[in-house]
């Protein structure tokens, strides 16, 4: 089971993982279909999970569920939307590529209440 929470950074409040790592949308997603695979998904893992909690007041559990991706795997969704890492972060707190343009789309940080920052 994944965990989701909040942490403050230099963009104000944002979405994290259980231990701080930083999670993104990308822009071109507009529902809980992933669409980045194959190199994207080397650039950009997906937080993979079949299930997932939130003790964060700021989080809305109703928001938080799971969509199918192409390899039986699930990934974890906010708001409607998959969430990713950026394979550059590699701990609590990095933020190294918000509003990067790659793989057709734009990648952003996300705000508790699901809203992108840009």
């Amino acid at each position: 089971m994944a965990q989701l929470a909040t942490a403050e950074s230099r963009y104000g409040r944002i979405l994290v993982d259980g231990s701080g790592r930083t999670l993104y949308l990308f822009d071109i997603e507009r529902d809980p279909t992933p669409r980045c695979y194959d190199a994207c998904a080397v650039s950009w893992p997906p937080l993979l999970a079949t299930t997932a909690s939130t003790t964060d007041p700021l989080l809305n559990q109703t928001s938080i569920a799971v969509s199918p991706r192409n390899n039986d795997s699930q990934q974890l969704t906010y708001n409607g939307h998959p969430l990713y890492y950026y394979v550059g972060d590699t701990k609590a707190g990095q933020i190294r590529c918000q509003n990067a343009v790659e793989f057709g789309g734009t990648w952003l940080i996300v705000r508790p209440s699901g809203k992108l920052v840009r």
